[in-house]
């Protein structure tokens, strides 16, 4: 969001750029990594757990999927798994035999994706900006590519004015139709809309589309970036330190 020397930290603006509250009627966040704790913390403790070579997943991972392809209407099994195409069930088996073709350990295809992805755990923080904004009139909604895993929904009907999932409504991100649904359930234009997601190419394409997106790196700092782009407090305030009794009371 390139908006000038005030939101200099971001990347992506909608055209004209972005000032402190400026008309924005909407806040747009990714799941897995925004609103749960990092993916690399939860595949770290997969990894641990099953023996898996980070490097080897990697590998794996490249000869599964190609974005390229993907973007080329190319057939590309996460793709397919994002937009619901293709069975959960099939696309572990696929990964699982990979898995074990570059890591050298059996790892087993039954419930992969829920082991790979036990490690999330909630982002308070993140979380409670969602519930402020939503406090304050904004509305608000959460867009997430999903593998067919499980997701914490505790709280969603509090949080959220709209959810779309891509497996459930048979599109993903970065394609623009998914920005595009998730904005006319909203009832919002894409310059009154901010996006929050931690992959870089998923913020670039709804930038693209005329919506100003926010690249997630940490919570701190994310929630700082929305503070300044709706005029809004979403942080949560410090307790006051209690008074001492009398002098030198401990």
């Amino acid at each position: 969001m390139s908006t000038g020397a005030r939101f200099e930290m971001s990347e992506y603006a909608a055209p004209g750029g972005a000032t402190s509250g400026a008309g924005f009627k909407a806040l747009i966040v990714d799941w897995g990594g925004v609103l749960t704790s990092p993916l690399a913390t939860a595949l770290d403790g997969w990894y641990a757990a099953e023996g898996i070579d980070a490097a080897g997943y990697e590998r794996a991972i490249r000869d599964f999927h190609d974005e390229g392809l993907a973007a080329l209407n190319v057939f590309d099994p996460i793709a397919a798994l994002e937009r619901g195409e293709l069975q959960v069930e099939h696309f572990e088996q696929a990964l699982a035999e990979r898995l074990t073709r570059f890591c050298g350990v059996p790892v087993p295809a039954e419930g992969l994706i829920g082991r790979m992805f036990a490690g999330f755990s909630r982002a308070p923080a993140m979380v409670n900006a969602v519930r402020r904004a939503k406090e304050s009139g904004l509305r608000t909604a959460l867009l997430s590519n999903s593998w067919g895993n499980d997701y914490l929904r505790d709280e969603w009907d509090q949080l959220f004015d709209a959810v779309v999932i891509s497996g459930e409504v048979g599109m993903r991100k970065p394609e623009p139709e998914i920005y595009l649904h998730t904005l006319g359930l909203l009832d919002v234009a894409p310059a009154e809309a901010v996006f929050v997601d931690d992959l870089e190419r998923n913020v670039r394409a709804a930038a693209d589309l005329g919506i100003t997106g926010v690249h997630h790196r940490s919570y701190a700092e994310t929630i700082g970036e929305l503070e300044a782009l709706f005029g809004v407090r979403f942080a949560a305030r410090r307790a006051a330190r209690p008074a001492l009794e009398k002098q030198g009371g401990r």
